[in-house]
């Protein structure tokens, strides 16, 4: 590595470490590093803030401990800043093993060259069933400062929340046949790696090693499910059934209409037979 980028990383580090807040954090505690290592999974402050890089040699990936059934999970993050193209840092709750029947919950974030946009690309799988991605911009830099990313995950439904503005809902629709996963606990996972086949513009833009290592920032995981007893500012009772009132369906719209890029319940090529059953109850999925 030249010495520009190891000061490069240094520097971007300190200012991870420096954004750490009081607010009591679980990785020390409540993380498993699944791949990765030492060397590109570090945690500071006590537990309260953790990085992971991505070099030419191994990203990075860490997972809760424990496995939910409902839960609302909060974290913030601070992207890859830079030329970020070909990387992806993601942030899910999944089941431990993949099959037929898999469920999942998606945040991912999809690099850029510099002075681009990130793309969020959110996603829904039950009972083995995908294809179910919208994506989003966002409406600030979110690899200046760190952002709070919130999957509100109960029996009726799945809100994406960035910053507790909803940015999409997905209903529990099985009394029209359309799957949702409520039966089968899932972990917290997270990660950064290289997926520059596919992630910015399709995969015509590759990663540039040349600015590795890449960092991004994890602080402040929590976890509300129906046996925790911490007091959050939502308390562990009204993620149970957390609905969006007047105002967060206003800022749904806003979001929506204003930094959705892609939306799989208005791609008409992709389903030419018709769109799928949860497409046509709500305009807001």
């Amino acid at each position: 590595m030249c010495s520009s980028t190891m000061v490069l990383a240094v520097m971007l580090m300190l200012s991870c470490v420096m954004a750490a807040s009081a607010t009591p954090c679980n990785f020390n505690q409540d993380i498993d590093i699944n791949w990765g290592g030492n060397e590109h999974v570090k945690i500071f402050n006590g537990g309260k803030l953790l990085t992971l890089s991505l070099d030419n040699s191994s990203g990075a990936g860490f997972q809760s401990k424990k496995d939910y059934l409902f839960a609302r999970v909060d974290m913030q993050l601070k992207l890859v800043p830079g030329n970020s193209a070909g990387t992806v840092t993601t942030y899910y709750v999944c089941l431990s093993s993949q099959g037929p029947a898999h469920d999942e919950i998606d945040f991912e974030f999809l690099g850029n060259v510099s002075g681009q946009p990130y793309t969020v690309h959110t996603n829904v799988y039950a009972k083995g069933k995908g294809n179910r991605e919208q994506q989003f911009r966002l409406w600030f830099d979110p690899t200046s400062a760190l952002h709070t990313y919130s999957i509100v995950w109960n029996a009726q439904r799945i809100m994406f929340m960035v910053d507790n503005s909803p940015i999409r809902v997905f209903e529990n629709n099985e009394a029209m046949g359309v799957p949702f996963p409520n039966t089968q606990r899932m972990k917290v996972y997270s990660s950064l790696w290289n997926a520059d086949d596919w992630a910015t513009q399709g995969g015509r833009v590759k990663t540039d090693w040349t600015k590795a290592p890449f960092i991004a920032c994890y602080r402040n995981f929590n976890v509300n499910d129906a046996s925790s007893t911490s007091t959050n500012s939502v308390s562990n009772q009204a993620w149970q059934t957390q609905q969006l009132d007047t105002m967060a369906r206003k800022r749904l719209r806003w979001v929506q209409s204003k930094y959705m890029i892609y939306n799989y319940c208005a791609d008409f090529k992709r389903f030419p037979q018709g769109l799928p059953r949860e497409c046509k109850r709500s305009r807001f999925l």
